[in-house]
């Protein structure tokens, strides 16, 4: 079949469709993974739990995500980016799906936790396995489609869907719980049933529109070429996958999961923990809530943007790949800190401003962080890099709640959270300029 002729305009956009499209994907991992921490208070009022369970419910998410993190990279190198997606889409829609069906259906509590809540917690590990896969797969798109110099804007475009995803969530939360349940069944329920139907409608997307780059229908020879003459050469390289030992033998790679694990640490426990906070530093209501707590979620798109574009703008003024991505880090890192006045604050406006630099300036970094494999290595590996980095995110997301459950539960305040999330940022930072003194190809990998 002769593909339809398309226009130059047309071509030349193509990849930012493709950014787009992925950029979906991203809002509906975050939209799924949000769900949660915005139906607890109704959940609770039908299964009570304390604040380490609360704990346990992230921690079954972000240890499955993590470890599928990890082997979503690998099985995005062995199946390639179009049918690895598209398995691992349409795992976690169902996943995120299942957690609708938590009840205790006449069962005990088992080790006093209630049959409903242990099936929350199996599903929010099922989702985790499902997501694993996902920035893997954004992070090969934009080693297949983007030259070096483009890079980490079209990653802070994919990555912006992280903010578009929470933004929405709890603007579309409080439309379900107000306006179904269908059916007899509560209204929190169907908040997953949703999210989960969006995400296997955006496989059909994905299904109608991706192509890899070296045969996409709709892309020309010389566009084709102009991508290429962009990327890093590939002449001579194996297609053999390089296999995880050997990248864990280079100090680059532990540097790059190391910080990752450190603000990652932070960056989840603001994601998971900010609407609680909220309504329990507060005292407001889950309307009230809504109100406010999505602003610094956009606060964090703006910081994705940012942050690429920051990166790639000093690219293009000549400077190197290290020097750029550098200074764009250090810039994210200096609107860290500032978390750590939230305790001395009375205001929620005022809690609020501060949350959104925080939100900012960890989205602007994690969105160079994941451009770094693709400076790195060679796409043979880059979704095997990419997974060990979010592996290490997630561990210290994992941890660090666990961590902020048993100080809650304790008697504690936020407090002694808020002084380690805000000084994450800044000892990773540190890591990595120390560790890899200058971000380059990996030369035993790429020359392999």
């Amino acid at each position: 079949m002769i593909p339809a002729p398309t226009s130059p305009n047309t071509r030349s956009t193509l990849r930012w469709r493709i950014a787009l499209l992925v950029s979906a994907a991203i809002v509906l991992s975050y939209l799924d993974r949000q769900t949660l921490p915005w139906t607890l208070s109704q959940i609770h009022a039908d299964y009570p739990f304390s604040d380490q369970i609360k704990a346990l419910f992230d921690s079954a998410f972000l240890i499955a995500y993590g470890l599928m993190y990890l082997g979503g990279g690998w099985l995005l190198d062995c199946l390639g980016t179009r049918r690895g997606f598209l398995l691992v889409m349409i795992f976690w829609s169902l996943a995120s799906a299942s957690q609708g069906f938590a009840a205790n259906y006449g069962f005990a509590p088992i080790f006093g936790i209630s049959f409903a809540l242990i099936m929350l917690v199996a599903s929010r590990c099922l989702l985790g396995m499902g997501e694993g896969g996902g920035f893997p797969a954004a992070t090969r798109v934009v080693a297949e489609w983007f030259p070096v110099n483009e890079r980490s804007t079209a990653m802070g475009i994919i990555n912006a869907g992280t903010a578009v995803g929470a933004v929405a969530a709890p603007w579309l939360i409080f439309l379900v719980l107000n306006y179904t349940g269908w059916f007899g069944l509560a209204p929190w329920r169907w908040v997953f049933f949703l999210s989960g139907t969006l995400g296997l409608l955006w496989t059909v997307w994905w299904i109608c529109d991706y192509q890899p780059m070296d045969r996409h229908p709709h892309l020309s020879d010389a566009g084709r070429s102009k991508i290429v003459s962009g990327q890093k050469s590939s002449a001579g390289e194996s297609s053999k996958t390089i296999p995880l030992a050997e990248l864990l033998s280079h100090r680059e790679v532990w540097a790059v999961v190391g910080a990752k694990f450190l603000s990652d640490a932070a960056w989840y426990f603001y994601m998971f923990w900010l609407p609680k906070f909220l309504m329990e530093t507060f005292q407001i209501k889950f309307n009230a809530a809504t109100s406010v707590g999505w602003i610094p979620y956009a606060a964090s798109g703006v910081g994705c943007l940012v942050g690429g574009g920051l990166s790639s703008w000093l690219l293009r003024r000549g400077a190197s790949v290290n020097r750029a991505r550098k200074i764009a880090l250090g810039a994210s890192v200096a609107f860290m800190p500032w978390v750590m006045l939230v305790p001395q604050l009375h205001s929620i406006g005022w809690v609020i401003f501060i949350f959104s630099l925080a939100f900012f300036g960890q989205q602007s970094w994690s969105t160079l962080v994941m451009v770094l494999p693709t400076d790195m290595i060679s796409k043979r590996a880059v979704g095997t890099l990419a997974g060990l980095v979010g592996f290490g995110g997630a561990m210290g997301g994992a941890l660090l709640g666990q961590i902020v459950g048993w100080l809650r539960d304790h008697g504690y305040s936020y407090t002694p959270a808020l002084v380690i999330s805000g000084s994450m940022h800044i000892a990773a930072f540190i890591l990595i300029c120390l560790v890899i003194p200058k971000i380059q190809p990996l030369k035993i990998l790429t020359n392999q």
